[in-house]
């Protein structure tokens, strides 16, 4: 057992079940988010008709989130805004969390491919909910014979869409580990330059890359 990423063990119904640094670090961003939101909700009893100061920041981020997917999937689909709003806080506070120490969750595989099946799981869904009984004729086309290797190309969007934040993520925190094991004198500057790019930069763009995937590709299976 790794003491560093194992905090303990607990017992349920026989089980064991490890709390692991990416757990606890989870946990803890969610907290974070409920308080943030809770604080929010509060802030909205106040709503004024001319906004200002903590609902300007609010609507902001809400009327930009709502463009994002609008502009992705189109206004009859805006609904979708609520969960991608939802999945795109969650992976960037998870990307910049190394930059309070944290080992980011989404350096840990059993993150990104919880967040990937979300997707996949929405894609075949509003697939059957649109298209019906057409959806599954898809699967033979253009030939029968095709039925094999559409569901792997099916199967490997799960796959591709996580393994692609989970290496970026996970290849910045071990160049980073790297860093921090060098001599002191190599570590004036260095960290810090690092960790914009790979903390906040890469971390902001696998953010975006990974929600425009998921909303491509649900956009792609139920058309227009």
């Amino acid at each position: 057992m790794n003491e560093i990423d194992v905090y303990g063990i607990i017992h349920i119904f026989g089980q064991e079940i490890w709390i692991t640094q990416t757990i606890v670090t989870t946990w803890v961003l969610m907290a974070i988010l409920i308080i943030i939101a809770f604080l929010a909700r509060l802030q909205l009893k106040k709503f004024s008709e001319k906004p200002s100061g903590v609902q300007n920041v609010i609507e902001l981020v809400i009327e930009s989130m709502d463009n994002f997917v609008i502009s992705a999937m189109g206004e009859k689909y805006s609904y979708f805004a609520n969960w991608f709003f939802g999945v795109f806080v969650f992976i960037l506070i998870s990307n910049l969390s190394g930059l309070l120490g944290f080992r980011p969750p989404t350096a840990d595989y059993a993150t990104t491919a919880c967040l990937a099946l979300s997707t996949f799981v929405l894609i075949h869904f509003m697939g059957i909910l649109k298209q019906k009984g057409s959806y599954f004729k898809g699967y033979i086309e253009p030939i029968p014979i095709m039925l094999p290797m559409n569901i792997i190309s099916e199967i490997a969007t799960p796959i591709s869409l996580s393994f692609r934040l989970f290496g970026n993520i996970l290849g910045g925190s071990i160049i980073m580990g790297m860093v921090y094991s060098l001599p002191a004198i190599f570590r004036i500057a260095i960290p810090g330059v690092l960790h914009i790019y790979f903390d906040v930069f890469a971390g902001c763009i696998q953010t975006v890359i990974f929600v425009m995937l998921s909303m491509t590709f649900i956009k792609d299976k139920i058309g227009d």
